[in-house]
Order: structure tokens, then sequence, then C-alpha cells
């Protein structure tokens, strides 16, 4: 598609926003467009047509964008970026937009779910599939209200996946993306190139390495405690010495897991300084 003009929309919403729109295709422009304009927080959008355009449109002189920055605010609230775009596509984007001090809350928009977990992993808050209806659109603008709110809160908008407390892991479903938030499992299984994740609503096989959850989680207060098993801290009640070695006990006995011998060290410290990382 050719180089276009960019162009800027605004609604007659005050409730705030400001958001930037990015996406090559005319159509998933049109959606996009209509989708935020029908959202109620949103009061102005900004559009532009591949990443190199929207990085213009960040660093242009645009009165109230440089009024924004000015005031140490992000340049704009929220981006939602189409992943698959000629030049730089939207991941290349995102890691450049993480760079932004502070950054804008990140939502991507693609046909395709496969690219999720990269998605989330790169701190967007949410994954919109094409075409996005509304109340999925409504739902995503509750999660960037929300990661403004904690931004606020800390004093910082700079997006650091690995410290979310919200971070969620996509799951597909009969052709559907969940959601499963962090803050809901209870243990997660090793089951070869895959990892289970168990909850309080049952449990959800992710495309995701033990290992990598491992890394991207011990700040969040999970450990290692076995090959096949990671849990988090704080949901330890009891570490048991039995004829086979150590276990330990998630909850209120909902779940015995054994602990291996290479992994008791690291259990026994990390229990004695507390589920911090």
């Amino acid at each position: 598609m050719g180089k276009m003009l960019l162009t800027v929309s605004t609604t007659n919403n005050t409730s705030g926003l400001v958001v930037l729109a990015v996406d090559d295709e005319q159509d998933g422009m049109a959606m996009l467009e209509e989708r935020l304009e029908g959202n109620r927080h949103v009061r102005r959008i900004l559009k532009a047509f591949d990443a190199t355009e929207a990085l213009q449109v960040l660093a242009g002189d645009d009165t109230e964008l440089a009024a924004r920055k000015e005031a140490g605010m992000p340049v704009v609230d929220a981006v939602f970026a189409d992943l698959d775009m000629p030049g730089l596509t939207g991941m290349e984007l995102a890691k450049l937009l993480a760079g932004f001090k502070p950054a804008p809350v990140l939502v991507f928009v693609t046909a395709h779910s496969h690219e999720a977990v990269a998605a989330f992993e790169l701190g967007a808050v949410d994954y919109l599939l094409k075409p996005a209806e509304q109340p999925r659109m409504n739902k995503a603008m509750e999660r960037v209200l929300a990661k403004i709110h904690q931004n606020s809160a800390n004093g910082s908008s700079a997006a650091v996946p690995e410290t979310r407390d919200d971070e969620v892991i996509p799951v597909e479903l009969a052709g559907t993306t969940k959601l499963v938030s962090r803050a809901t499992v209870r243990w997660v299984e090793a089951q070869g190139d895959y990892a289970r994740l168990y909850t309080s609503d049952g449990s959800h096989l992710v495309r995701i390495p033990l290992a990598q959850l491992e890394e991207r989680w011990e700040k969040a207060g999970f450990v290692r405690i076995h090959r096949s098993y990671l849990v988090p801290l704080a949901l330890i009640t009891e570490l048991r010495m039995g004829g086979s070695g150590y276990s330990v006990v998630i909850g209120h006995e909902e779940k015995i897991l054994p602990v291996s011998r290479r992994h008791t060290r690291e259990l026994k410290d990390r229990l004695v300084r507390g589920a911090g990382p």
C-alpha cells in the first residue's frame, strides 16, 4: 500500500484519552477508528498508516502532543497497532515505544492469533483479533485505563513485562483466545515444550516452555521447585520432608508437589527471605 497522509479525527467525548491508531490497511484502519470512536473514554484519535509514520506523529509538532511531552506525560495515552505491516513491524514499533519515557500503553490489533504470546512479552496490555467488535474494544480500553492508573500510582509509565502485576497469558480455546491472569495461577506443570497453568477454574495448556515462564515470573514470586513444576511462593503453606524427599503443600492441602534435590536449597532460601524476589 502506498504512503498515506496523516489524518486526525476527534470526538466530542471529554474523558480525555488521546490514542494513536496504526494500520497499513484501509479496512483495518476504518474498523479500528470506528471501534475507538465508539468507546466513551476516547477523546482524540490520531492515525498513522505504518510504523514509521507513527513515530513521525509522536515526534511531530502537534500542539497538544508537544504540551503533553512538556508536562512529562506520555505523548499519547495509548497506541493501538497492527502487528503485520510493511517496513517496521508492529513488534519492532513496540520495542521502540518501550524506550519512550514515559511510554504509552500498547494494544496490538491483528488477524493472527498465533502471535499473541510474543505480543504480551513486549508489554502489550491486550491483543485484539480482527474484526474486533465494540464490546471487545471496550474491554481492551478498560485494560488500558487500569494500566494508566497503575502507572500513575507508581509514578512511572515504562512498560516492563516481567514485573507487571496484571500480566496475562493468551490461551487458545476452540479458535478463540482467552486471557488467563497470572494472579490466578496456582502452579505450573511442564509438558514438553508446553506448560499447563493450573488455576482456580481449571487448567490451560500454553505454548510456552516452563523455563521461559520461570525467567519471566521470577520477579513476581514464582520459583522452580522441580524440573516439572513452577509455583508461586506466596501459595506454599508447608515444606514437608518424607521418605522420598521434600514436597510442598499449595494452599490448604489443595495440591502436594515434589521438590527435586537440586532445587531444595534455593527453595529453602527463598522461603526464609519471604515470597519476594
